[in-house]
């Protein structure tokens, strides 16, 4: 079997699947519950895009159907981006699979015919291997694939419903900025910053940049002085910009797991010794409340 079955309702997750599957020689087939969502799918260089069409709006309540929908197409792989809805759908898929699963994948390749995922536990300690010969689901985030082009068909395949949960009420959560993991440009700030009102010298060097703020867990999560869409880490967003800059971030292994595909990183910070400047390509040790007014000015 070299059939691998994607679904993701962040189409630039589902892009970068396909192109992982087109890089490792795979057939690629995207399933998506959309019609919008299936026009843009069919230019992403899949084989085929399967329209799944239904009346529930809820992504969970066709695990079942989409389960038997695997079988009948003999899948090897099930790979779902891992967002909320994601990770739901893809843990009841492979609940009625009978089969192995691999959530939140910091890795993925095939090593002769078997698919090698790669994850970090422990909070960043220990690095996991799991190799699956037989059909597997696996979650994975953005930023880890190249996305490729192509035209395909679209299918469309009615589904029944699992109409056991139902929607009563949706209220949209307000978020500011475009999505991190698409930024040329991140600034980002740790708990070096001292107030909340600090956020505005950050901001202008954002603005000169022409770039996006992001944060630690402990800024968004702790302080909450930005959305936690603006995180970046292991939990939240990762990230592969032309630059990063950390401001006052200590450089722990969470975080690092976020930004380690940037092209190039500096940090700013006055601990010399601060675990950042291990995986930084330019360091500056000092205050940053001295040094951003500075570089803000150089780069006006």
């Amino acid at each position: 079997m070299s059939d691998i079955y994607i679904y993701s309702e962040r189409l630039d997750i589902a892009a970068e699947l396909i192109g992982f599957a087109r890089q490792n020689h795979k057939e690629p087939y995207v399933v998506t519950f959309s019609a919008v969502a299936a026009e843009e799918l069919a230019n992403l260089g899949a084989n085929k895009v399967f329209y799944l069409k239904g009346e529930s709006p809820l992504v969970e309540n066709y695990a079942k159907q989409i389960s038997k929908f695997l079988k009948e197409q003999a899948a090897s792989h099930f790979m779902v981006g891992a967002t909320a809805r994601g990770r739901d759908l893809a843990a009841r898929v492979a609940g009625y699979m009978d089969c192995g699963m691999a959530s939140d994948l910091s890795g993925l390749t095939y090593v002769d015919d078997e698919l090698i995922c790669e994850r970090i536990i422990y909070g960043g300690a220990v690095r996991q291997k799991e190799a699956f010969k037989d059909f597997c689901v696996v979650t994975v985030p953005g930023g880890l694939f190249e996305p490729v082009q192509g035209d395909c068909e679209i299918f469309t395949i009615d589904l029944k419903a699992d109409e056991r949960v139902v929607l009563v009420e949706r209220t949209e959560i307000p978020s500011r900025g475009n999505d991190l993991p698409t930024a040329s440009k991140v600034v980002c700030v740790g708990l070096g910053l001292a107030e909340e009102e600090d956020l505005s010298l950050v901001n202008g060097l954002v603005d000169v940049l022409e770039g996006e703020i992001a944060c630690t867990r402990g800024i968004a999560e702790e302080r909450h002085w930005l959305p936690v869409e603006r995180y970046i880490g292991i939990s939240g967003a990762v990230i592969k910009p032309e630059l990063y800059i950390a401001l006052g971030v200590s450089g722990q292994i969470q975080h690092v797991y976020g930004i380690r595909e940037s092209k190039i990183i500096v940090a700013i910070d006055k601990n010399d010794k601060a675990p950042i400047f291990r995986y930084a390509d330019y360091g500056i040790v000092g205050d940053m409340y001295e040094i951003i007014p500075l570089l803000t000015d150089l780069l006006n």
